[in-house]
């Protein structure tokens, strides 16, 4: 063999040892203990960075802790982040991130994704997961129209998210979709502390409030 294909051979080797290292490397797990259950949510760094980044920031800061599931609706979605039992607003101390929808991940069944205004980048610490299929929500590459940001998955406790999607809900004040029997996120915490690294902090964009609009 030439020194050329040697070269290049060694090259393609180390190249595919880091692929396989970089793919085999463990994804961050959240354990969202609630009233109902435990989720155990993985995350996707390699797909959403800034997503994933700004979510485990928000766990590590206690930010989800006593907050309930303010909007909950059966085969649609249930989605917390942003309120105590007694609606009082918790905001985000991080500022907005921008959109990832672009992915390729989509909001199938299980999905966890940010919740945002209709800007793009107005995503802050509310985030939703997907009681069933929601692919209108996911970003339309033809178009270029951005979606909402899928950044990880349930991996275990599903039935909780069902039990919960399934709840009795009202109006309080202008918010529907509340469940009559407040939910609380009991805790937050990264499981495998490990396997994530920070990022370096990004630049804030301006938001409002954050709702994903129901599939139809």
């Amino acid at each position: 063999m030439s020194p050329l294909k040697i070269f290049f051979s060694i090259i393609i080797t180390v190249f595919a040892c880091r692929s396989v290292a970089t793919e085999s490397t463990p994804n961050p797990q959240v354990q969202l203990s609630t009233e109902s259950g435990d989720i155990i949510i993985e995350l996707f760094p390699r797909r959403a960075p800034i997503t994933v980044d700004n979510f485990v920031k928000l766990v590590n800061d206690y930010h989800y802790d006593g907050l309930i599931f303010h909007r909950v609706i059966k085969d649609f979605m249930i989605q917390s982040g942003g309120f105590t039992f007694d609606f009082t607003p918790k905001e985000s101390p991080r500022g907005s991130i921008v959109n990832e929808s672009f992915n390729g991940l989509k909001n199938d069944r299980g999905a966890i994704a940010m919740a945002r205004t209709n800007a793009p980048d107005s995503a802050q610490a509310q985030f939703f997961i997907n009681h069933q299929d929601n692919h209108r929500l996911d970003a339309d590459i033809n178009n270029e129209k951005p979606g909402y940001t899928v950044f990880g998955r349930v991996i275990s406790g599903m039935q909780v998210v069902d039990s919960i999607a399934v709840v009795k809900t009202t109006r309080i004040y202008r918010f529907a979709d509340v469940p009559v029997q407040p939910i609380r996120i009991l805790s937050a915490r990264l499981l495998n502390p490990a396997t994530w690294t920070p990022l370096e902090e990004a630049k804030e964009v301006t938001q409002s409030f954050e709702r994903p609009i129901p599939q139809r």
